[in-house]
């Protein structure tokens, strides 16, 4: 699943390429595609013709298009969503879903070989973070840390007064978006923390350290293109990105801590896998009567 990186390339390249453009024939191909907008793929693709694109935002992992009729066309990337631009005349894509020619001459396509994304047509309303409008759609996520509308002081202040398990923060949207699974057991990692440290016993500098990390990480996969595992995951010119040439902890099971030389391990969290080193980030431990344990997956 790309994270705010691989979004924020994407918004970029649409920011550069597409931003300024007015869309003079649009075509939606299929249902699927437009399945988040009521009305269909005809009436999505008759709303988007002759409007011209003032912007491109992303919160998060959350991809949008200000128009100049006062609504947003969200981009739901899902697992293998792309937007390119490219000639009219290149060949068209296996998976293509959508296609807007644009007045340059250029066409931006939306490809989804595995069809979890899609495109969406929605109102903007007043942000509870911001003075700006956002789509109905996303108002319930929270700030990324790369958004001016961040307060780390207060998201800590939130996390802190959760009881749950610290990766599980990190990857709830509504608390603090962009984070995914990479670049949580990245920022775990450089703080020395367990995925499976509670919130409310990790204390608020360690916390604020923790945010800092998760920061700095995706600042630095941004600069080099976001990570890409699959090839799917490109920007708009086609290009991948390779911060996984940079990866401390996430994918590298067996393999010698970069910190302490201790063998990384890999396990199940959330549906998803955890890595983190065993030495450097403990397990947490628990009271049981008078003895002290280790926690297991539950433990608390």
């Amino acid at each position: 699943m790309p994270e705010l990186p691989e979004v924020e390339v994407v918004r970029r390249g649409v920011a550069d390429h597409v931003v300024g453009r007015r869309i003079e024939t649009a075509e939606v191909l299929g249902s699927r595609v437009a399945r988040r907008h009521q009305a269909g793929p005809a009436a999505l693709a008759a709303a988007l013709t002759g409007v011209r694109v003032v912007s491109a935002r992303r919160r998060g992992k959350y991809l949008w298009m200000d128009l100049d009729d006062g609504q947003a066309l969200v981009v739901h990337l899902g697992m293998s969503g792309q937007l390119l631009v490219e000639d009219p005349d290149a060949p068209r894509e296996k998976h293509c879903h959508a296609l807007f020619g644009l007045d340059d001459g250029k066409q931006l396509r939306f490809v989804d070989q595995r069809t979890f994304g899609g495109l969406q047509l929605v109102e903007m309303l007043p942000d509870d973070h911001s003075n700006a409008l956002i789509p109905r759609v996303i108002r319930h996520i929270a700030p990324d840390p790369l958004e001016s509308a961040f307060d780390l002081r207060q998201t800590v202040t939130r996390m802190r007064r959760k009881h749950t398990q610290i990766k599980r923060a990190l990857l709830d949207q509504t608390l603090v978006s962009g984070i995914g699974n990479i670049y949580a057991d990245e920022s775990l990692w450089r703080t020395r923390l367990h995925g499976e440290r509670f919130t409310d016993r990790v204390p608020a500098k360690v916390a604020t350290e923790l945010l800092g990390h998760a920061t700095d990480v995706m600042t630095a996969a941004l600069a080099q293109g976001g990570t890409s595992f699959d090839s799917l995951y490109v920007n708009v010119n086609g290009a991948s990105g390779y911060f996984d040439r940079s990866l401390d902890a996430y994918g590298r099971e067996g393999k010698e801590c970069h910190r302490c030389g201790a063998l990384m391990v890999r396990e199940q969290f959330m549906n998803r896998s955890s890595f983190s080193c065993p030495v450097c980030q403990p397990r947490p431990r628990r009271q049981v009567g008078r003895q002290v344990v280790r926690s297991g997956r539950n433990g608390r």
